[in-house]
């Protein structure tokens, strides 16, 4: 088995309203960033997983997101190998 770090980024689709995401928007321009044309909040999970390869690694991950880590309706996922991952300790 190798020591897999999983990145997983589930971020709102296209469309759907983000409450926290217009907040932070709405601040950084009364700030001074005018610029900032719009802010979508998500979030980013990192898990360590045991797999024989990095496909298997990917496809476990995967199915974590489509079981609970996303929501299907409201969220859209990206999972990725961080490449020289050290191990998480607690």
């Amino acid at each position: 088995m190798n020591h897999f770090r999983m990145e997983i980024l589930v971020k709102p689709r296209p469309g759907i309203l983000d409450p926290q995401g217009k907040a932070i928007h709405h601040a950084l321009r009364s700030l001074g960033w005018s610029d900032t044309q719009d802010v979508r909040v998500g979030k980013a999970i990192y898990i360590d997983l045991e797999a024989e390869d990095s496909d298997t690694a990917l496809e476990t991950a995967q199915a974590m997101c489509r079981k609970i880590l996303a929501n299907p309706v409201t969220e859209d996922f990206e999972v990725s190998i961080v490449e020289n991952a050290e191990r998480i300790t607690a």
